[in-house]
């Protein structure tokens, strides 16, 4: 029997709910003490990175399928399982908006 399934979705399960709890705690925190969620310059960046991931992670999107589709066409079988594809797609889209959040934070006036 393969224990390393449910002991992966355990650890999954346990770093996703402790994570939720950590941001809620600290929102609950800033929230009580009076600071505000975001400002102006905050949003702004967080508009354009999203906008900069969205685009990035739409290509990143359609380069998968196409390469799908080239391999089943071309050589009958599909690259990639269906669940590898949306978890890489899904990676690609965060990590840019992360990626591109942090820098444009850091970067100064854009």
């Amino acid at each position: 029997m393969n224990l390393l399934w449910p002991i992966m979705s355990g650890g999954i399960l346990v770093t996703i709910v402790l994570v939720g709890v950590l941001v809620v705690w600290r929102i609950v925190k800033d929230r009580r003490a009076g600071f505000p969620r975001e400002d102006e310059r905050t949003q702004k960046i967080s508009g354009k990175a999203s906008q900069y991931a969205l685009l990035v992670g739409s290509y990143f999107t359609l380069a998968l399928l196409a390469v799908n589709i080239v391999n089943l066409e071309f050589f009958g079988s599909p690259a990639f399982e269906a669940g590898y594809a949306l978890i890489a797609s899904l990676l690609a889209f965060n990590l840019t908006f992360l990626g591109l959040r942090w820098y444009l934070g850091r970067k100064g006036d854009f």
